[in-house]
């Protein structure tokens, strides 16, 4: 199969990139604002193309692709939305005209937990819960709107096999640093996150989550490629980190914080662009929901290699080693 990955630089799409590529079983395009320096990154098989989804040509890139695989997106700047906008609501839109006109018949993207709306419970949900997006966070807008373009999409569009997948939290080692500067900033110097010098780790109260490893990710990726399946998907790995998980995974006592302090705090570090993260993307990881992940397992065949805590780990080891890959945004 001929198989277009967007984003095929970041966290996922290197991921994507490496599953894909695996074996030579598919000859692999993959488009990025910025091509790694290293010649055949990825693997041999590999064809990189220097495209901004929000602006470039897409349809000649994507002619005779059997599928799209969309996973180009911008996380910061959170002060600038009209920059994230215009490539993840913009861009996304783009992708599936150029989809349409040149006729790919599958394309695969990438949706989030963030995208569901609010819950007040621990009950796994399933994919058919609303998407209207976990807090007024500008992500969760985003991942809402893909979420309504992609059914604009399938309405307009029966021909076309689409499948949208719903990662938990995602994690792997060689984007640890760029996830420091996305979700920490200047002020988290990578030897400020050695867990050898936190002997306390605040928790909000009620905080449980679930994550994913970039890999799994990426294996599921594939299967929705290779398999004959459309509609949605929700991926996590095994397990639900809560306070005693991660103080676990710290080393560390934890102290009980309300939640309510940290969103002040946050969104006051943020207003002074002290920290990248505005509060209201604390609340939505706050509020979203438990995903149950029987549909990847039964229609995917997929099931995790990680667990949650093991995805969490990658992350935590990586950032005080400075951890990354030659790809441009993931470089330590």
């Amino acid at each position: 199969m001929k198989i277009v990955i967007t984003g095929a630089s970041g966290n996922m799409g290197s991921a994507a990139l490496r599953e894909l590529s695996a074996d030579g079983r598919h000859e692999v395009i993959a488009l990025a604002r910025r091509r790694p320096e290293v010649e055949n990154a990825g693997a041999a098989s590999v064809r990189w193309h220097a495209a901004d989804v929000s602006r470039d040509d897409l349809s000649t890139i994507f002619t005779g692709a059997d599928a799209v695989v969309h996973l180009a997106w911008k996380f910061q700047p959170t002060h600038r939305q009209d920059v994230t906008w215009r490539t993840n609501a913009v861009g996304t839109r783009r992708v599936l005209d150029a989809v349409a006109e040149v006729g790919v018949p599958a394309v695969v993207c990438a949706s989030s937990v963030a995208a569901y709306s609010p819950v007040d419970h621990d009950t796994p949900v399933d994919e058919t819960w609303l998407t209207d997006g976990a807090s007024e966070a500008t992500y969760c807008r985003e991942k809402a709107y893909v979420e309504r373009t992609l059914d604009a999409f399938e309405a307009a569009h029966a021909d076309a096999r689409v499948v949208r997948l719903r990662p938990a939290f995602t994690f792997q080692r060689s984007a640890a640093s760029e996830q420091r500067r996305i979700f920490g900033g200047a002020l988290a110097r990578p030897g400020l996150l050695d867990r050898r010098r936190i002997p306390i780790v605040p928790v909000p109260s009620g905080l449980r989550l679930q994550a994913v490893h970039a890999g799994d990710v990426a294996r599921a990726i594939a299967a929705a490629v290779e398999r004959p399946v459309s509609g949605a998907f929700n991926l996590a790995g095994e397990g639900v980190l809560r306070r005693d998980e991660i103080g676990d995974l710290m080393g560390a006592k934890t102290v009980e914080v309300p939640p309510a302090v940290v969103q002040r705090g946050l969104d006051a570090a943020w207003r002074v662009h002290a920290l990248p993260v505005p509060g209201s993307l604390f609340n939505a990881l706050m509020h979203v929901p438990l995903m149950s992940t029987d549909r990847a397992r039964t229609e995917l065949g997929w099931s995790p290699r990680h667990s949650g805590r093991d995805a969490v780990n990658a992350l935590l080891e990586g950032m005080p080693q400075r951890a990354g890959s030659t790809m441009p945004p993931l470089h330590p």
